[in-house]
């Protein structure tokens, strides 16, 4: 639907004068904000002055337009002059025009919400804009149209000094808003600085604390591997005689002496393994360890493994299953990879009463990876505690504490010779069903020779 408002003929400067004169008017009697209003009267005034220049006559209408229940007033711009040779280049923003003509229409482009140019040698120059209304702004009726027309005509025309004053108003207001606005960027400038300076000194801050934390780091693995050395040579002693204590060198032992002395020897080796484990953290975060990758079948390793772990088991209600892969070779550490796979049965065993253990190999050739794992009946560990098992010194405690000790260093040994082979380590666990605890390496090691430091 289309409500015809008002239709300008343009012949005379001033006739550009009246038709920015008669835009503004409209646009506040449509409702439109201060800021559209000399959009829009800023828009016509450009255009017209084309049409004037160029075209020598013309005209523009004015008329509400109503598509899909949204409402917009319209401009239409008509001219019989020659049209606009380059159009494209003009619209592109590349054209250089000594009088400033496509500056005017990208002026109004930008200024309305639409604007359609066509243009032909043979029948001038079409132009069509949009402004649509608030989606808030009353509908605007056949009545409301008429009245507008009625109160336009009342009107008369001010005069171009009257005009010149407007827009000298609408300048100034334009300035004012501007100032405003660089005020607040002026602020914002200040403010994002003031945070700059704060980030620099919080960054400033965690490089000094960083510097403190591997320092600290450094420290603890020379700890730890100096302890671990100091550790042992007591140790090997005290495990030496409580051996010879047991072969009767100084003569019989009765039964309770027999048991205390087992005891010692039990405590030394719980000790000793604890020591291994924290020298071979120490060695790898220092980065003294070396990878000898070399071409092994892990069958050959799971048959070391069997005879190795077997009499650890506690009873004939459990059974340790090595499933055997066919001819599967990898190129890897078979050293350190043996002792993940043991320090995983080991804790299969401790923490399993009945059932089975299942050891299995698994190539994954999408990835270039093999995956082995270490299933168990045992207590299953809870979805909380499956990350919290992998740091150092951290044990869960379970109704089997009291039977089984750990120092709660294998599993976070087993995560770092993993990153030392380029693999990974995890579990999948369920409590009351039982854990699968796994490791996923390249079978080919890319890493020779001494070992980068590994972060703890």
């Amino acid at each position: 639907m289309s409500l015809r408002i008002l239709k300008i003929a343009i012949g005379t400067e001033l006739d550009v004068v009246g038709a920015r004169q008669r835009a503004r008017e409209i646009a506040v009697l449509c409702g439109f904000a201060m800021q559209d209003q000399v959009r829009i009267a800023t828009s016509v005034s450009e255009l017209a002055r084309n049409v004037f220049n160029y075209a020598h006559g013309g005209k523009v209408e004015f008329s509400i337009e109503d598509a899909g229940g949204v409402q917009a007033l319209q401009i239409r711009i008509d001219d019989q002059g020659p049209g606009i040779a380059d159009l494209e280049l003009v619209l592109s923003g590349r054209y250089q025009s000594p009088t400033g003509m496509g500056l005017g229409i990208l002026g109004a482009r930008r200024l309305m919400d639409r604007c359609d140019i066509s243009t032909a040698p043979a029948s001038g120059t079409h132009i069509v804009l949009q402004k649509r209304f608030a989606s808030d702004a009353p509908r605007m009726t056949a009545r409301m149209v008429g009245d507008m027309c009625a109160h336009l005509n009342a009107l008369a025309p001010d005069s171009m000094l009257g005009e010149v004053q407007q827009q000298n108003q609408e300048l100034l207001g334009t300035l004012d808003e501007l100032k405003a606005r660089q005020e607040e960027l002026l602020q914002l400038t200040r403010e994002l600085e003031e945070n700059n300076r704060a980030v620099k000194m919080l960054y400033a801050e965690l490089d000094e604390k960083a510097e403190h934390l591997r320092r600290a780091d450094q420290t603890k693995s020379r700890f730890l591997s100096n302890m671990s050395h100091e550790f042992r040579t007591p140790l090997s002693s005290i495990r030496a005689l409580a051996k010879l204590l047991l072969a009767r060198a100084d003569g019989e032992l009765s039964d309770e002496q027999e048991k205390q002395v087992n005891y010692i020897l039990q405590g030394t080796v719980a000790m000793n393994e604890m020591v291994d484990d924290l020298l071979d953290l120490a060695k790898i975060e220092a980065g003294k360890v070396d990878v000898r990758a070399e071409r092994f079948l892990v069958a050959d390793m799971f048959s070391t493994l069997r005879g190795l772990m077997r009499p650890l088991l506690h009873g004939p209600d459990l059974a340790l299953i090595f499933l055997e892969p066919a001819a599967l070779a990898l190129h890897s550490d078979q050293g350190k990879l043996s002792q993940i796979l043991r320090n995983f049965i080991s804790n299969a065993i401790k923490y399993t009463e009945r059932g089975e253990i299942t050891v299995r190999a698994t190539v994954l050739p999408e990835q270039g990876m093999m995956h082995f794992s270490v299933a168990d009946t045992g207590l299953g560990i809870a979805k909380a505690d499956q990350t919290f098992i992998f740091e150092e010194f951290s044990q869960i405690e379970n109704r089997l504490q009291t039977r089984v000790k750990g120092t709660g260093l294998g599993l976070p040994l087993c995560r770092k010779l993993a990153d030392l082979l380029g693999g990974a380590v995890g579990v999948d666990s369920v409590p009351g069903a039982g854990s699968v605890f796994w490791v996923s390496i390249p079978l080919t090691c890319a890493q020779e020779g001494g070992a980068a430091p590994v972060s703890p």
